[in-house]
């Protein structure tokens, strides 16, 4: 595994994860619901992650599609979610989560591990060595955890119009990263 690999999986991930942009959302969840249990949040959401990188191709096989097909739809997803991100609207609405459970719904399911995350693992998992998306997950979910922790204090230091940039920012990645992986899968659909 080469440290290139590893970054351009890593920091692939790190942009759908969205845990910086999510920041916003994260406090109020906390306002409105009360403490999150960070830990429970990011072990849930390594499950489903991990879940999906190792199973996730079995599961498509059982349905009939094929990895390139799914790619290729998850490249919309992530090209939506990069708009989302660069435009200020949502496109996607999550669910009402549970009021007991805030730490499982929303937080790790949809807003870490939601579709664009799930659907971004098999679409790196068509073009890199599971191991590398395997480490890179691992990476992510520790930031994730640190971030969840540390909520409250990265919100007062960065600043309601930090948060916005860094948002749009990767917004632009994701959409670069979405086209991609639509033109390298493209060609095995059609």
């Amino acid at each position: 595994m080469s440290f290139a690999t590893f970054l351009t999986v890593f920091l692939t991930l790190f942009a759908v994860i969205d845990i910086l942009g999510s920041i916003p959302i994260i406090i109020d969840i906390r306002e409105k619901r009360g403490e999150i249990q960070s830990g429970k949040a990011t072990i849930f959401a390594g499950i489903l992650m991990f879940s999906f990188l190792f199973f996730g191709n079995a599961f498509l096989r059982m349905m009939g599609i094929d990895v390139e097909s799914f790619a290729l739809a998850g490249s919309i997803v992530i090209f939506i979610i990069g708009l989302e991100m660069i435009l200020g609207v949502n496109f996607f609405k999550a669910g009402p989560g549970d009021d007991t459970n805030h730490s499982i719904m929303p937080i790790a399911f949809p807003l870490i591990a939601g579709a664009g995350t799930l659907t971004t693992i098999l679409s790196l998992k068509a073009e890199f060595d599971t191991w590398v998306i395997f480490a890179s997950i691992l990476v992510n979910l520790l930031i994730v955890y640190g971030v969840l922790k540390m909520s409250k204090f990265l919100h007062l230091k960065m600043g309601p119009s930090t948060l916005e940039i860094l948002r749009r920012i990767f917004g632009v990645v994701l959409l670069a990263i979405a086209i991609k992986i639509f033109k390298s899968n493209v060609n095995f659909v059609v």
